[in-house]
């Protein structure tokens, strides 16, 4: 601890800030000057136990165990702190009651939990997400309004080079590494790729990489929103997180005799993720606009279902070629730009344990696109459409045996009364939300 701390001052550090990503996906941080960084790491900061019920208004759904009374602390994971620019360093934190003790309020401590259980069943896991998000000016117009934006055009791209280059160096300043950008299909929108790691590294990357996109918006005079939908109607951001699954040195995602090359084990395994997605939205993509980017036809995932490259499938296989340098991965397409990065691939992993565990068996692949299903072909092939309302993805969240055993029975808790206070207190602003929330998840 003490190596990092003074590896952090000798790098320039003046103030660490210690991030989260809270119930509903918002960044929210402490900091303290560079002389206090050990403190940080071993006593922590204090945080009010409504910390876990904050809403994305910043209104609190206080519950009888989440109120006014008791303190949290958090804590600086040091190994993972870095140094971005101006002595302003970057940590994620974990929660921890006063004793010292993980907090089971802690969010990076269900991808950690779910990674051990694997690993005790012999699985390692690698994760990576896609980070989208809409580029603004400083007025609040979305870049690229007044002149248009190509999907996935040369001209957007390097109109934006600026805001990529300086992005990108930072990123590597930081080691975090990006395998691909581009911009993508909406007005101002663009895409960053973040390559494949551990779990809880990877949702670190999320966190540290909106934190970097952030402060270089700002510098440049740009404002960044990941906002599931910033604007009503046309595409969302995205939050897609690919994983794969090894035991020992063999893949359980290619190389086997089941449909898309899957070994029996990687077929319960995605047969887990499947079954278990209807139940897991208010997480995955729960927000008050969530909703409206999770339909068909916009490459949202919004079909409990699997395929093979299959867009519009909640789970996309990502097969193992010679144009895959990663190996074969199994990407959730359902989880939005608004999802805590912790929660949604602990959830995912914890889904796919409980997959193997039941040996649940891996439906067929869909070819095309699950819109173009009668009601009757859709149930002859287990096609289910994911909940298409809020209530209705709450209601079947709450009742949910396997979310609940996955984030526990705080954090379940604490993420029904988040998502109910939010649902309730947009009622009278369903017009607005978009506005209203269009910056609530940037850094």
């Amino acid at each position: 601890m003490v190596q990092h701390a003074e590896r952090l001052r000798g790098q320039g550090a003046r103030l660490l800030c210690g991030a989260v990503s809270d119930t509903g996906g918002v960044l929210r941080a402490k900091a303290v000057p560079a002389d206090r960084i050990e403190a940080f790491a071993t006593a922590g900061m204090g945080a009010s136990v409504c910390w876990p019920v904050f809403c994305v208004d910043n209104g609190l759904a206080l519950t009888d165990g989440l109120g006014v009374v008791g303190d949290l602390r958090l804590t600086a994971d040091l190994e993972r702190a870095v140094v971005l620019d101006n002595g302003f360093a970057w940590a994620p934190a974990d929660v921890r009651t006063q004793d010292g003790a993980m907090s089971p309020l802690c969010w990076r401590d269900v991808a950690r939990r779910q990674v051990g259980a694997l690993a005790e069943r012999g699985i390692t896991v690698r994760a990576g997400y896609e980070v989208e998000f809409v580029l603004f000016d400083a007025a609040g117009s979305r870049v690229g309004d007044d002149i248009g934006w190509p999907a996935y055009g040369l001209g957007p791209l390097s109109s934006q080079w600026a805001f990529v280059d300086t992005a990108l160096e930072r990123m590597a300043q930081a080691g975090l590494s990006v395998d691909q950008v581009h911009a993508e299909y909406a007005v101002g929108q663009m895409e960053m790729a973040l390559p494949p790691s551990g779990p809880v590294e990877a949702a670190d990357a999320v966190v540290l990489a909106r934190t970097i996109l952030g402060r270089t918006a700002r510098e440049l005079g740009l404002m960044v929103s990941f906002s599931p939908m910033p604007f009503p109607g046309g595409a969302g951001n995205g939050g897609h997180l690919h994983v794969s699954f090894n035991r020992g040195d063999e893949p359980l995602l290619s190389g086997g005799p089941l449909p898309g090359e899957l070994t029996p084990e990687g077929g319960h395994l995605v047969a887990g993720i499947i079954a278990g997605l209807p139940e897991s939205l208010s997480v995955l993509a729960g927000s008050v606009v969530s909703a409206d980017r999770l339909a068909p036809n916009h490459w949202s995932g919004p079909f409990a279902c699997w395929g093979v490259e299959n867009r519009e499938a909640a789970v996309r296989l990502v097969m193992a070629t010679p144009g895959n340098p990663h190996g074969a991965s199994a990407e959730v397409k359902c989880i939005d730009g608004a999802a805590n990065p912790y929660l949604a691939v602990g959830l995912v992993l914890g889904l796919a344990a409980r997959g193997l565990e039941e040996e649940l068996p891996l439906p067929e692949p869909i070819g095309v696109n699950p819109f173009q299903l009668t009601d009757a072909e859709a149930e002859a092939a287990g096609v289910r459409r994911l909940p298409a309302s809020l209530r209705t993805s709450l209601e079947l969240f709450e009742r949910g045996q396997r979310t609940e055993a996955i984030l526990g029975p705080d954090l379940h808790s604490a993420v029904v009364a988040v998502r109910r206070k939010e649902q309730e207190s947009f009622r009278d602003h369903h017009s607005d939300r978009y506005a209203l929330t269009r910056f609530a998840w940037s850094a």
